[in-house]
């Protein structure tokens, strides 16, 4: 017998869960996301999230509270009479009214070992630790931050040169397998519980500005793991003197290189870039305004010669 499920997620990570809970013929009897968000380069429309828009292609009704401090909005959670809440990557934390608000409570996919990378930035904190493994996990909620018990996992490898985007890709296919799994297991009663580990309890900050310019006095595996963790968004950056001026440079792919000098020296005609111990090959760039390109084209248009100081951070 389907679950009447209330669906909570806004970003296009959450949008494959979605999609399989409907396609396994459970019951969305509506859709929570974030409110529509200015966009474009003035801010003059607004634009529905991405999980917004796919359920109304799906005939799925969307609320789109600010919070759930107003009475009437946890009334209206309540007055859906739903068996359970799926939230994928919603963006808020729920209180204890919308948690018990279900009959049988409300189930997140989140994309990393818990309880390693609780938080915000799971994937891209990661790899930019270097890990050599994440996953999928399905937890029941309560009120800490990613702190309920686990019912299912599955671990993901994160191939060396693999960016932020890419883990990201592969990531919320796996979450949407795994959900319908979860689901269909819990409609089934069928779906134990276990307590997180007490033990390994890292934070997944959220990604700020300010750590995003590229340090090359850190040894190359450090600058590569940060390079590719915020790979395309925000993108990690550089500052090079372009034709005279300043100008900054988003790295978007990298990988070891060879060589070695004063950090932030191009130290080969291949974009290897000396750091504080080893080199980093670049491999995908982009000017502000301009495309990404490969490292070949970026460097046809854009003269970055053997001896070129690149980084305003070094030096």
């Amino acid at each position: 017998m389907p679950l009447k499920i209330i669906f909570m997620g806004t970003p296009a990570f959450s949008v494959p869960t979605l999609a399989a809970l409907k396609e396994a013929g459970h019951e969305i009897v509506a859709c929570y996301s974030q409110p529509p968000r200015p966009a474009g380069r003035r801010g003059l429309e607004t634009v529905k999230s991405p999980v917004h828009q796919a359920a109304e292609l799906l005939g799925i009704p969307v609320l789109t509270p600010l919070n759930f401090r107003a009475e009437e909005d946890r009334a209206t959670f309540r007055a859906f009479d739903a068996d359970v809440a799926v939230v994928v990557a919603y963006g808020l934390l729920l209180p204890e009214a919308i948690l018990s608000g279900t009959r049988l409570g409300c189930y997140n996919g989140h994309a990393s070992l818990l309880p390693r990378w609780r938080g915000a930035a799971p994937l891209q904190r990661a790899i930019m630790a270097g890990d050599a493994e994440t996953g999928m996990m399905i937890m029941k909620m309560d009120k800490g931050l990613d702190t309920g018990p686990v019912a299912l996992t599955e671990r993901v490898t994160i191939a060396p040169d693999m960016t932020g985007g890419e883990l990201h890709d592969r990531m919320m296919q796996v979450g949407g397998r795994l959900m319908r799994e979860a689901m269909g297991r819990l409609d089934a009663n069928d779906l134990p519980l276990t307590p997180q580990a007490e033990e390994g309890v890292v934070y997944a900050q959220k990604i700020s500005k300010a750590e995003t310019e590229i340090d090359f006095s850190q040894p190359a595996e450090t600058v590569h793991n940060h390079i590719r963790g915020l790979a395309p968004f925000p993108g990690a950056w550089l500052e090079a003197v372009i034709g005279g001026k300043p100008e900054r440079i988003k790295v978007l792919g990298s990988t070891l290189g060879e060589g070695s000098g004063a950090p932030g020296t191009v130290v080969s005609e291949k974009l290897d870039i000396a750091c504080g111990s080893g080199a980093v090959r670049l491999t995908r760039l982009q000017k502000a305004g301009g495309k990404a390109l490969a490292a070949e084209d970026f460097l046809r248009g854009t003269a970055l010669p053997v001896g070129t100081l690149i980084a305003r951070s070094a030096g």
